[in-house]
């Protein structure tokens, strides 16, 4: 069969799944390529995706974005960590913070030496070594506060609101010669003798053909869902949550440079504190608690003043059997979903455009490349899933159905095998696709109140006094580098303050 190259590439749906795709196609393949996107202002976008992970960072070099021109037309904030409450034990906290908890010594990372100075009897919070913990909660933070002594900086990602950011890389992309068409589409049209997609044919009666197509649809996946019919493999069973209600409220001082997950009765809620009012959302199981009360627990414990209306979504955590299918390739929600507890939708979108440019086939069918982009797009979704099952299941709480049932629940073997390593050894199983380093799966157990039942031998070189010492040095140095810096609010004022009301 003769193949012509792929040139034209159609993207449906805009959003920040459409955009980033878009932005990363032009960047990279802008002078060889045609990309072609399509969405209507009238279609509604799901926007809890306002929390990101440091890697965001990355998109900005990669695209040349002013951090503090973005910032401010995003309404945006500075985010440190997420501060966890009530989840491994009712009525404590912790928090997941970019970077290191302190140092590593002779190669080793520093909970072992942590674990060995309780063992000694030695009273160090593991979280008073981590300079993302202390500097929100004292809401400050600047660039470059690296201290002594192998001290990490504060490392960061952004709060911001996601349809802004969307419109921020629209005028990016289109500058570089992405060509946009407003409209809905109405039907997708494929061949008869392969079932690969043709043509896309709108509402006002255009028909715009392809050779690539990528569906950035949201949960309804126009192409891959039901033009395709690529089934969806549902993950409920490990991630219950299937329901969440949003909304908004008013801003509130001093402003946290971290997001907060409060854990409830069946799930938990978000605040993501942005320049101009906070965006709040109840994750919640609806086999175990019904609309109405979720909304309430909302609007009974947002940051400031509710701001509505409350939007009410429903989702199946999962993902579709195939990422890449035929001549579709799925990125953001058409493709799949986890929960964002962890922010991490945007970094999907932002890791799969990445691999849709470095796997970019040069013919329609390429079934090695699209098996390929399948298997690491499955695995990264699968390491991410992890993660977020560890939160509920490895937790004391049996106060309520919900949170027997995560604490019980079989849970995949990928994960069982990762913890039991950790309270046998405090050892981690290392992955080099987890956008999740050792660090943040450390925080999470020990946060939880995994306490492994042994150290690593290394850890025996230091005595009482030295560990004493070690640790007072990194009180010291995290005290005396954060003295200075000034708060998020004044660095934001300062740098970067919007105009948005």
């Amino acid at each position: 069969m003769t193949q012509t190259r792929v040139k034209d590439v159609v993207i449906v749906g805009g959003g920040t799944a459409g955009w980033i795709t878009a932005s990363m196609l032009v960047k990279f393949l802008g002078p060889v390529i045609n990309i072609h996107l399509i969405e209507s202002e009238k279609i509604g976008r799901v926007g809890v995706g306002e929390a990101t992970i440091p890697p965001i960072l990355r998109l900005n070099r990669l695209f040349n974005i002013n951090e503090d021109e973005m910032m401010s037309a995003c309404g945006a904030t500075v985010k440190l960590g997420i501060k966890f409450d009530n989840w491994g034990h009712k009525g404590e906290s912790y928090l997941h913070g970019f970077g290191h908890n302190g140092v590593h010594l002779n190669n080793l990372q520093f909970h072992h030496y942590w674990l060995r100075a309780k063992e000694l009897g030695i009273d160090a919070d593991y979280w008073d070594f981590s300079p993302n913990w202390q500097a929100s909660k004292a809401h400050k933070f600047a660039h470059n506060v690296r201290g002594k002594n192998g001290l990490s900086d504060l490392i960061y990602a952004y709060h911001f609101d996601a349809l802004l950011f969307a419109g921020f890389l629209r005028k990016f992309a289109e500058k570089l010669g992405v060509k946009r068409t407003e409209g809905i589409v109405t039907n997708v049209n494929l061949n008869a003798e392969d079932g690969f997609i043709k043509s896309v044919s709108m509402e006002s009666g255009e028909e715009i053909k392809g050779d690539l197509f990528v569906d950035c649809t949201g949960f309804r996946s126009l192409l891959l869902g039901e033009a395709l019919g690529v089934p969806y493999v549902d993950w409920s069973k490990w991630l219950p949550c299937n329901r969440a209600v949003a909304c908004g409220s008013s801003r509130v001082e001093p402003l946290p440079p971290y997001t907060r997950a409060a854990a409830h009765d069946a799930g938990w809620q978000w605040t993501i504190p942005l320049q101009h009012r906070n965006g709040e959302g109840h994750v919640y199981c609806s086999d175990f608690m019904e609309a109405d009360e979720a909304e309430k627990i909302l609007r009974d414990n947002v940051a400031g003043d509710f701001i509505g209306p409350a939007n009410h979504i429903k989702f199946t955590t999962g993902h579709r059997k195939e990422f890449w299918h035929k001549n579709c390739v799925g990125i953001g929600l058409s493709s799949g979903f986890l929960e964002p507890l962890e922010s991490t939708s945007i970094h999907l979108i932002q890791r799969f455009a990445g691999k849709l440019v470095d796997q970019f086939p040069a013919w329609p069918i390429q079934d090695g490349l699209r098996k390929e982009f399948n298997r690491q797009t499955l695995h990264e979704f699968g390491l991410i899933r992890d993660f977020l099952v560890l939160h509920y299941h490895r937790t004391d709480r049996e106060d309520t159905e919900f949170w027997k049932y995560c604490k019980h629940m079989e849970i995949p073997e990928t994960l069982s095998d990762k913890m039991e390593l950790f309270q046998s050894s405090a050892k981690l199983r290392w992955d080099p696709e987890d956008v999740f380093a050792d660090p943040s799966w450390a925080q999470v157990m020990i946060g939880q109140g995994m306490m492994p039942d042994q150290y690593q031998t290394r850890a025996t070189a230091m005595n009482k006094t030295q560990l004493e010492q070690f640790f007072a040095q990194m009180r010291q140095m995290i005290e005396s580098t954060l003295k200075d810096v000034p708060s998020h609010s004044d660095y934001i004022n300062r740098y970067c303050q919007t105009d948005i009301s």
